[in-house]
């Protein structure tokens, strides 16, 4: 056999032995409408009126397009979705950042679409300081419209945002105002925590403030004066720090405070992270928790719990914050009036084992 004639034959083999030709959803990237047709042997257009439900289809083809279209993971581009119906079945939770709150209030929505119909897409400004303000218009810019049709925002810096479709704040950095939003009662779980360590025999009470910017803080701020002054004592201002709801911040200015001549037998830091910095820093100088120390937080966050030893904290309803937020903002997309258009939910104080009366002098 000559060399000509071998190569032939191994030709003929080889076209005899049929190719094995790799589903579109292995041979990895996006499964196209194209693709589904092929593998199911109909026309595009067919699959195009099984996918957006039209009629002219049997039920048999609707079936096995079905079938096809699961196997191999197609999926609409939310894009092409809404030009076509002007709806996505997608709703947004646009936040400056991914810190405990912000996950607290997440799950709240995700708990709110289960069983709705609606998909869900989170989103981060990415906590950037020069991004800190305005980054709800730029977010909603990209997003509102072509992605998603409605979005509750995480405590954002403004709430005078024009946008396609509707939005719900969650804790609004200037509090109240013409955007539906749901917060928590701020000013009065500030003064429900300094009353809790008033009660247990505390009279010399240091805190730790949140971020100046903010109406939560502010309201914090102002209930930890309330009870104060309600119960006959001065508010020592010497005695009190801005931690600005970020750990460092906090850290710092816990040192200062607890190395003073005279510190406070107590805390009250206007948020949980703040408050175990504080149980960090007195842990560095040697301070009991709760002997010689007394921390109370504001949040309960799940941390809190787990802290050494368990911190007593105001608590927020953030999962329900977010579930709230979301269930109105669902209304609002069905078309619906809402009768409350700010919500403000109620707060409460979890005694653990970071307070104690002070100590014997």
């Amino acid at each position: 056999m000559t060399l000509d004639s071998t190569r032939e034959a191994v030709g003929a083999r080889a076209r005899r032995v049929p190719q094995v030709v790799p589903s579109p959803s292995l041979r990895g990237g996006r499964v196209t409408m194209q693709q589904v047709a092929a593998e199911a042997g109909v026309s595009i257009s067919t699959v195009s009126k099984v996918i957006n439900g039209r009629y002219g289809v049997s039920g048999e083809t609707i079936d096995h397009v079905n079938r096809v279209i699961e196997r191999l993971g197609y999926e609409a581009s939310l894009v092409a979705r809404s030009l076509r119906n002007r709806r996505t079945n997608v709703i947004g939770v646009l936040v400056m950042d991914f810190e405990p709150f912000s996950t607290e209030v997440l799950k709240g929505v995700a708990d709110a679409i289960h069983g709705s119909g609606y998909e869900l897409i989170a989103y981060s400004a990415g906590g950037h300081v020069e991004a800190r303000e305005g980054w709800e218009r730029r977010s909603l810019s990209r997003l509102m419209g072509s992605l998603v049709d409605g979005a509750v925002l995480v405590t954002p810096t403004v709430v005078d945002v024009q946008s396609d479709g509707p939005v719900v704040a969650v804790d609004p950095h200037t509090g109240p105002a013409g955007l539906p939003s749901v917060a928590g009662d701020n000013l009065q779980g500030a003064r429900l925590g300094v009353e809790h360590l008033l009660s247990l025999g505390h009279t010399r009470i240091g805190m730790i403030t949140g971020r100046t910017d903010l109406m939560s803080a502010q309201q914090r701020e102002q209930g930890y004066c309330e009870a104060l002054l309600a119960a006959g004592l001065p508010v020592d201002r010497s005695l009190m720090r801005s931690g600005g709801f970020e750990p460092e911040l906090a850290r710092e200015a816990a040192r200062d405070l607890l190395s003073r001549a005279e510190p406070p037998t107590a805390v009250f830091a206007a948020n949980d992270l703040s408050a175990l910095a504080t149980l960090e820093v007195a842990r560095e100088l040697g301070l009991d928790v709760p002997g010689r120390l007394s921390l109370v937080g504001f949040d309960n966050i799940p941390e809190s719990a787990l802290a050494d030893p368990p911190l007593t904290t105001v608590h927020q309803p953030m999962r329900r914050m977010g579930e709230e937020a979301t269930t109105m903002l669902l209304g609002l997309i069905a078309g619906e009036a809402v009768e409350t258009p700010q919500r403000v939910l109620a707060t409460s104080v979890v005694v653990r084992a970071s307070s104690a009366p002070p100590p014997v002098t």
